[in-house]
């Protein structure tokens, strides 16, 4: 006989981490009430730990500093091009 795998969403995942971390049950309490394994809930605990401080430590998704630094560089200096440009042409 042959088990199947099941894929757990992370949001269960996470769910099941938390309570471990919590330390309120045993892990075999909360592996048991979740219908997983104790080794899985340990190790879903430990990803939490090694990852939490990446969390804190990243920018906004899709936020990239030093691209809005140049990208807003590029327009200030294609607007003072069509400034000069305009000023000139209107100004005779």
């Amino acid at each position: 006989m042959s088990k199947t795998r099941r894929n757990h969403a992370p949001q269960f995942k996470a769910k099941v981490a938390l309570e471990a971390l919590a330390g309120e049950k045993t892990i075999h309490e909360i592996a048991a009430k979740h219908q997983v394994h104790p080794n899985q809930v340990t190790q879903w605990r430990r990803q939490l730990i090694d990852q939490a401080a990446s969390i804190f430590g990243k920018a906004a998704p899709g936020v990239d500093p030093a691209g809005d630094r140049e990208a807003l560089l590029a327009k200030i200096g294609q607007l003072t091009v069509e400034k000069d440009f305009l000023s000139r042409v209107l100004g005779k």
